[in-house]
């Protein structure tokens, strides 16, 4: 047996590598706190999880749901873009669910990406936007986002040969992992740039409504003359609580939503109707349990920021998002750092490194575990750091 060349040349999913090793160490007897990933520790809303209940109750609902989504489900993310960011969406033609935003994300390169085709990708950022584009035998040309330009990038600065030839520019805002934010005036800049040179614009926004301090985020389709050269991502993972649902959207640009089903139609049957009708009541019911959600986070952000003032790591106070991204000291390396800690300490923060080569020296620090566990783990990371 011989794998694909494509999956030779793959790299490993950096956070899974990292999983296993916490795994070994729990066998071992030793108490991890991962602070790495993004996975949420709290429930969705009851009225979500009754209706899932109701649902999978029915027999009528273990068939197959179709393809790209249920037009209830697909109707209630056209309103849900109507309330939250005044777009208009045609539920037929600008709405497909996913099954989860990340499937959506790896697929869109088989889509859009033929081999040779550049692709910007902004670095650091999260892995599956490379790794998607080099499954479809894509080029990648990284995109560096630093800490002097507020972790945007910019568009000014990347070779007019090199925009020309890309097909394709993954952007993410509110970020991960730096936790940045774009106004509003970055996103008309980045529909000028992709008209100006005919590249589709997938914009990842998870975190738009995990905010902080009065912050909103916006979304990328609410410029004009986005929706000719954009696709958005979104998911119920982080918004809802939702993440191991599995249960997302793309919208947007009609011709990129068809290309992007006939990519699905042909390798998955779609998402667990229950699952969508739990999610369609998600999106259309009473959101003001988000905003105590969203205080929960906070609180978290808080403290993990405080503590990392203690110890000398600096790291912006993010107003979005799951992650704090904190400044490592210059004598060593993310890994090594990261890798000491968890060993040390039993604590498990994502080296910047996993996230591209802009991300060496930093770590992300995700704010999804119990604040009795949070404050632990800053414990044991003011003693790692005496």
């Amino acid at each position: 047996m011989k794998p694909a060349q494509r999956i030779v040349a793959l790299p490993p999913y950096p956070l899974a590598t990292l999983l296993r090793r916490i795994r070994e160490l729990q066998w071992q007897g030793m108490d991890v706190i991962n602070m790495d990933m993004g996975s949420p520790d709290l429930a969705p809303a009851d009225f979500i999880l009754d209706a899932l209940k109701r649902s999978a109750y029915d027999p009528a609902h273990h068939g197959y749901a179709g393809f790209t989504g249920t037009p209830a489900f697909r109707q209630a993310v056209a309103g849900y873009y109507q309330r939250r960011f005044g777009v208009k969406l045609d539920p037929d033609r600008e709405v497909l669910s996913l099954i989860g935003s990340k499937e959506g994300i790896a697929h869109a390169a088989w889509a859009f990406v033929n081999p040779g085709d550049l692709v910007l990708v902004s670095d650091p950022g999260y892995p599956t936007y490379g790794v998607g584009t080099l499954m479809a035998g894509g080029d990648i040309y990284p995109v560096p986002l630093r800490a002097d330009t507020r972790w945007l990038p910019d568009l000014a600065s990347i070779p007019f040969e090199v925009a020309d030839r890309a097909v394709l520019f993954w952007v993410n805002y509110p970020h991960n992992p730096t936790g940045a934010v774009a106004p509003l005036s970055f996103f008309e800049e980045l529909v000028a740039f992709a008209h100006a040179h005919d590249i589709l614009i997938c914009h990842d926004v998870p975190y738009c409504d995990v905010t902080f301090d009065g912050y909103v985020a916006p979304s990328l389709l609410q410029v004009a003359g986005a929706k000719e050269v954009a696709l958005e991502f979104n998911s119920l993972s982080k918004t809802y609580n939702m993440a191991g649902w599995r249960v997302g959207m793309a919208v947007g640009n009609a011709q990129a939503i068809e290309a992007l089903a006939l990519v699905k139609s042909n390798v998955d049957s779609g998402v667990f109707r229950p699952i969508q009708e739990a999610a369609t009541t998600a999106l259309t019911g009473d959101q003001s349990w988000l905003v105590q959600r969203n205080a929960v986070y906070q609180r978290r952000r808080d403290l993990v920021w405080e503590a990392l003032q203690e110890v000398g790591l600096e790291a912006e106070k993010p107003v979005a998002g799951l992650y704090l991204w904190a400044r490592l000291p210059q004598d060593t390396t993310s890994e090594e750092f990261c890798t000491a800690l968890l060993e040390q300490q039993g604590v498990s923060f994502g080296p910047g490194s996993f996230f591209g080569q802009q991300g060496e020296g930093y770590a992300r620090i995700s704010i999804v575990q119990p604040q009795e566990r949070i404050e632990e783990a800053m414990q044991r990371l003011r003693r790692f750091r005496r």
